[in-house]
């Protein structure tokens, strides 16, 4: 069977990875644009390096849950490509080997002018770290107003899934809330979120749970 699963901030959530994203639309105290837009780093890098910088050392401090690692052992049996707005490598480490990362990745950086230059990396990026044409380095983060690379890529894993679940996530994100659309007729969908922001059908069964709790009864229902 292929299975395409959808994760958001609320699967990360449950591994002590703040969603840094407040109520009030605030990302850790900062308007959004002023963080996560190229607008905002042109006006201050440091400012938005320092607010990755922070993010990034917050994930070498967590560890993959339940859910990353249920996730991981229906590999085993299935084809699983898991599609995630989430810039953690939580799904990699807890052993998912196709991961497509639709807004980037923490621990990647690229040069601020030059798309195809791109780096692991585990440590902070600094003013004055360049790339080898001498622009400045800046997080591989997919920022609001950006094209998002993989998105096609995306559709086309849903549209050839026989089962999608989809977890943590609000389902308000365009483009990556466009995806359901792309399932096939046929296709079994499962809503893991404890605040449903959609409502059930006669093709989405929902689980209003948490990801490691929900995930397990997803495997069930589906009888996977």
């Amino acid at each position: 069977m292929k299975i395409a699963v959808l994760t958001g901030a609320g699967i990360s959530a449950e591994s002590g990875l703040k969603t840094f994203r407040d109520s009030n639309g605030l990302w850790e105290g900062h308007d959004v644009m002023s963080v996560a837009s190229p607008q905002g780093f042109e006006a201050n890098p440091a400012l938005v390096l320092d607010f990755y910088n922070q993010r990034r050392r917050q994930l070498l401090e967590v560890e993959p849950n339940e859910a990353h690692k249920a996730i991981a052992t229906l590999e085993q049996t299935h084809e699983v490509i898991v599609i995630t707005q989430n810039v953690d490598d939580l799904h990699e480490r807890a052993g998912s080997k196709k991961v497509m990362h639709l807004h980037g990745e923490l621990l990647k950086a690229k040069s601020d002018k030059d798309e195809s230059y791109s780096i692991e990396i585990n440590n902070d990026i600094l003013i004055g770290d360049l790339c080898p044409n001498g622009h400045q380095m800046r997080p591989d983060i997919v920022w609001f107003g950006e094209a998002v690379p993989l998105i096609e890529n995306a559709a086309e894993v849903v549209e050839g899934a026989d089962a999608i679940i989809i977890i943590g996530t609000s389902m308000q994100v365009y483009p990556a809330a466009g995806l359901i659309q792309y399932a096939k007729e046929s296709a079994q969908t499962v809503y893991i979120d404890p605040n449903p922001a959609i409502s059930p059908t006669s093709k989405i069964h929902i689980i209003a749970e948490n990801a490691t709790s929900g995930v397990i009864k997803a495997i069930s229902f589906l009888k996977l």
